[in-house]
């Protein structure tokens, strides 16, 4: 291939390389706000069950997704109720926030009793339906019991409106009348351990995952409550919202990109320039790792339209693989000396890295067949980046590269020989066999010890503080979460909220055992047509003979006016619920009503104070249309379900490799050329029991990449040291200088704030050193008798 080719054929890549750049760019910066996923939700892998029960998570995930909830406590009341409203007007002065609620406005009783006042013929308790169905019903003695109750709780019907207190009865039951939070000077407080805490929300205009509507709205918020904190000593606050998580989640991310890819690329600078003695190829191995990331970027963004967090932080790390396809080219550049040539030298490494990308990109592959949104991602990350990288080395290293430089350090290649010598001596003859059972013994105690973890919320680190301060808001003031909910579903909304009724039949008996504190649900506040016929039914018997209700009435001293227009408005018309959703009432709750599509109609209710997965689960046993929902739960028996096969995908990995090798290096070498990363994966595995880690799917995701890394530096000895044999040491110098590139790199994630990147990381780092050292194993046979032949003329 002429110097001239070569040229020409870097100037088209060069072209094409700016022609993706600005691609990238575009998708990068050129559509709004950074394309950064946070959002922890859109992460996670669907989990096989019902679509409908999918969009019921999102749905309660995103109700309150984009708003704060902010709880100022004071042990002093004044205090307390003064920093809640100076909050508030902070807050409120920022245009970062639609709506801040801190005051509220003018209350009218009346707003909550009307939805219901129309309908309170239809309407019973179940303390009130049991005693109406006994025999000998007195209304008398409910119309006494009801004038000796002057001091309500709850919202207060007018006496004159409900004389028997059924609907007042009724109303007590609702989920706004039993809130901690009460009403108190315009206010929402709720009266704890000698301090006073008071509710504050602000809701954003804009994104909880929008990276600049988050630092704006943080940094109001960080100036509003320093200010609060001035004028009002003792305040503190306590908070909650996705904005945080998101936040917090991508401080993590960014702390770790920096980490990674500052580090990482410093030590592999310092590498490159120790073993090449030269800016030069410190430099052309970076543009070519800067082609692979650039192209790995624009490829994702292209296919997904976002970056997930843990893509961002792996590609940090995908430096040092990446850079494995530069260093080999540039190790047999070193190695040639003055009769280097770079055609050449291109025809001379390119069966090894071909060979190398294709083990790699099998191992990526198998990562993305995981139905793993943030997985799979880093798969087409990697194989865009990896095919990128491999392609820079063929079309333009070649053209950069046309004089010769200097040879390794030779300090480095007598110390890889020796090493290279003295790992590959013992696995020789009979010393192999015995070098191979005492590894097995002492691996067999550390698989003994494996367990494993497939809990999801292994994938990403919530902030300690900030799950407390979740917890205490939902004890003080009642709002429960969605993680755990019931799907409810029937054929139309009247079956819906029967079954429902039955479901809440069970829980309420939880609730009488004090082993639920409740539940949120819209048959509570909108029962169905057959049980509110049921009720009217029952008050129809005293209704039947008004003159006896008149004669109680007027005993117990109602006026004839109010007498009249009580038993005026019997029978009233049934609640029902289209139109109870279009009441201000119903804004808070609306989101459990998932509608009626042509397969049915579908409501969602919130178990509260119990987190027992069993007791909730056989509270829907057996009642048809209604099942448990909880999203952590089923992720984490998806990815347990997938860790189990995972161990299978390893398996066939290996197998698809052996007809690779087979062909490459005949049958009786191959498993020898496959050893190191096999035997790498074995110890790696021993070692994490011997650490008590907890096996996840992201462990063995990482195996798959052991393999495919490992077997990429057998195959650089391999195919190596063909071309160096008088230079013996410098191909093993070539491939410790890929693992420790990789070290820096992979090794690094260990140290991530994302767990399931640690996870990764620690794997690669173990199985990555352990293949490296391996490796000339694989080599024992030749690297031996080199040694012996060549003793006499040391």
């Amino acid at each position: 291939m002429t110097p001239r080719t070569l040229k020409l054929r870097a100037g088209l890549f060069a072209v094409a390389t700016l022609l993706v750049a600005a691609l990238g760019a575009y998708l990068l910066f050129g559509r709004g706000p950074l394309p950064i996923q946070t959002d922890l939700l859109a992460m996670l892998p669907a989990t096989g069950q019902n679509p409908l029960a999918e969009t019921a998570v999102e749905r309660l995930a995103h109700a309150n997704g984009d708003r704060m909830v902010l709880l100022v406590e004071n042990g002093d009341d004044t205090r307390a109720k003064g920093a809640a409203r100076a909050l508030g007007k902070a807050l409120a002065a920022h245009k970062v926030f639609s709506s801040v609620t801190a005051e509220l406005p003018p209350f009218d009783i009346a707003q909550m009793i009307a939805p219901y006042l129309a309908h309170r013929d239809w309407l019973l308790t179940d303390a009130d339906r049991d005693a109406l169905a006994q025999p000998g019903y007195d209304p008398a003695q409910a119309l006494a019991q009801r004038l000796n109750e002057p001091f309500l709780t709850g919202v207060g019907v007018p006496l004159a409106d409900d004389p028997f207190g059924w609907l007042q009865h009724w109303l007590a039951q609702q989920p706004w009348s039993r809130s901690p939070l009460l009403p108190e000077d315009d206010l929402l407080v709720a009266h704890r351990d000698k301090a006073t805490y008071v509710l504050v929300t602000a809701t954003l205009d804009g994104s909880s995952y929008d990276d600049g509507v988050q630092r704006r709205a943080l940094d109001a918020l960080r100036e509003a409550e320093a200010q609060v904190e001035r004028d009002y000593p003792g305040t503190r606050m306590l908070r909650t919202g996705a904005v945080f998580y998101a936040a917090a989640a991508r401080t993590g991310a960014e702390h770790d990109v920096h980490m990674v890819g500052w580090i990482s690329s410093i030590g592999i600078a310092l590498l490159l320039l120790g073993v090449f003695r030269s800016p030069g190829p410190l430099l052309l191995a970076f543009l070519s790792t800067a082609v692979g990331v650039l192209a790995a970027t624009t490829l994702a963004l292209l296919v997904f339209g976002k970056i997930y967090l843990l893509t961002l932080v792996f590609g940090a790390a995908l430096l040092g693989e990446a850079v494995d396809y530069s260093i080999q080219y540039l190790s047999a550049r070193a190695n040639a000396g003055a009769q280097w040539r770079a055609g050449s030298g291109l025809r001379q490494v390119r069966p090894a890295l071909l060979l190398a990308l294709a083990t790699s990109l099998l191992g990526y592959a198998l990562l993305g067949l995981v139905p793993f949104p943030a997985l799979r991602q880093m798969a087409v990350f990697a194989i865009g980046g990896m095919g990128a990288a491999c392609l820079s080395v063929f079309w333009l290293l070649p053209a950069l590269l046309q004089r010769p430089s200097k040879p390794m350090t030779p300090a480095l290649v007598r110390g890889a020989r020796a090493l290279q010598h003295g790992l590959a001596r013992p696995a020789h003859g009979w010393r192999g066999a015995l070098v191979a059972l005492l590894l097995l013994m002492v691996a067999l105690p550390g698989w003994m010890r494996l367990r494993h973890d497939d809990d999801v919320h292994r994938l990403i680190a919530q902030p300690a503080a900030l799950t407390a301060q979740e917890a205490q808001i939902r004890e003080i003031t009642g709002l429960g979460n969605g993680s755990q909910f019931y799907l409810v579903q029937g054929k139309d909304s009247e079956q819906t909220l029967q079954r429902e009724e039955a479901l809440e039949t069970r829980l309420q008996a939880l609730v009488d055992d004090g082993r639920l504190e409740g539940w949120l649900g819209l048959a509570g506040m909108v029962p169905s047509q057959a049980r509110q016929a049921g009720d009217h039914a029952l008050l129809a018997r005293l209704f039947d003979d008004p003159a006896h209700l008149r004669q109680a009435l007027a005993d117990a001293g109602f006026r004839a006016t109010a007498i009249d227009a009580y038993l005026a408005a019997w029978p009233g018309t049934p609640l029902q619920l289209d139109h109870w959703l279009l009441t201000p009432l119903s804004t808070p709750f609306r989101q459990l009503w998932m509608g009626c599509s042509t397969q049915g109609c579908a409501s969602l209710v919130l178990p509260q104070g119990s987190e027992n997965d069993a007791l909730l689960a056989h509270a829907a046993t057996g009642l048809p249309g209604v099942q448990l929902v909880d999203k952590p739960a089923s992720v984490s028996a998806l990815f347990g379900r997938y860790r189990g096969y995972a161990s299978v995908w390893l398996l066939a990995a290996m197998l698809l490799i052996v007809p690779v090798f087979g062909w490459r290096y005949g049958w009786q070498r191959a498993p020898r050329v496959l050893a190191p990363p096999v035997l790498g994966i074995a110890l790696t595995l021993a070692a994490l029991g011997y650490l008590g880690q907890p096996l996840t799917l992201f462990h063995w995701m990482a195996l798959m990449l052991v393999l495919g890394v490992g077997a990429n530096y057998a195959v650089f000895l391999h195919e190596g040291e063909t071309h160096t044999a008088d230079r013996p040491g410098a191909m093993y110098a070539s491939v410790l200088l890929s693992a420790l590139t990789a070290l820096l790199s992979f090794g690094l994630l260990a140290l991530s704030s994302l767990p399931a990147l640690r996870d990764f990381g620690l794997t690669l780092l173990l199985g990555i050193g352990f293949t490296a050292l391996l490796v000339p194993a694989s080599r024992a046979d030749a690297s031996t008798t080199r040694s012996t032949t060549r003793m006499p003329h040391a």
